[in-house]
């Protein structure tokens, strides 16, 4: 720990490399995701040239690209956590698509050219 920084809060910057371009500084607080039953999606908090934004990813693209074997929150918890730095990605890049406003993250967008920027890359 850091003497003189206790409630001190990390941020996760996101580096961007496929998109510098962007007008918009996007970051990831350290707080937990949220599972949404209802909507069957985990819930996170994107930051936005500092405003929150709420942004989610469903069920059926963390089944589909990060390894859920259910729709239990258990699996999806699991999996979002597994996955955190493409969704993250991909999140930011969706962000700066539609302006800074909310996104929910289908199976679909994960499929998409130039969402992630990672995309085609090895190693």
């Amino acid at each position: 720990m850091y003497p003189g920084r206790e409630g001190f809060v990390t941020s996760a910057i996101l580096q961007r490399p496929a998109y510098e371009d962007s007008l918009m500084h996007v970051t990831f607080p350290d707080d937990h995701p949220v599972f949404d039953g209802a909507n069957l999606t985990v819930r996170f908090t994107a930051r936005v040239d500092g405003e929150p934004v709420e942004c989610a990813i469903t069920a059926e693209a963390l089944e589909d690209h990060f390894g859920a074997h259910s729709a239990l929150e258990s699996a999806l918890m699991a999996a979002f956590d597994n996955g955190r730095n493409r969704i993250r990605s991909v999140c930011a890049e969706a962000l700066d698509q539609n302006g800074g406003k909310g996104v929910v993250l289908h199976s679909g967008l994960f499929r998409v050219e130039g969402m992630d920027p990672d995309r085609g890359t090895t190693a």
